[in-house]
């Protein structure tokens, strides 16, 4: 429903983004503040314990992204009651049927 981004040079261009997305908002949190991107910040945890700061990811295969993406989807989450974002997802969309 929304996207909220780092403070970042990449999403200087956020109206043109927001424009090409049906007008989905972009919300800025305070700069120096990660705790307001909770989830975001634990994810980018996550991925660290794949990809390590300083890696160049321009050497990371497809292959590779693929399988990182599969564990942490099928990782169970405390916020998530230990539940998967896979399992999550799939209950929704098996609602929608």
């Amino acid at each position: 429903l929304s996207i909220t981004p780092d403070r970042s040079k990449e999403f200087s261009k956020h109206p043109e983004i927001t424009s090409e997305l049906d007008n989905i908002p972009f919300y800025f949190l305070d700069s120096h503040s990660p705790w307001q991107r909770g989830t975001n910040e634990n994810t980018n945890g996550l991925i660290r314990e794949y990809i390590a700061k300083g890696i160049d990811i321009d050497n990371i295969t497809e292959e590779q992204i693929e399988h990182y993406v599969y564990k942490l989807n099928t990782r169970p989450r405390k916020r998530f009651d230990w539940k998967t974002p896979t399992e999550l997802f799939n209950d929704k969309v098996l609602h929608l049927i």
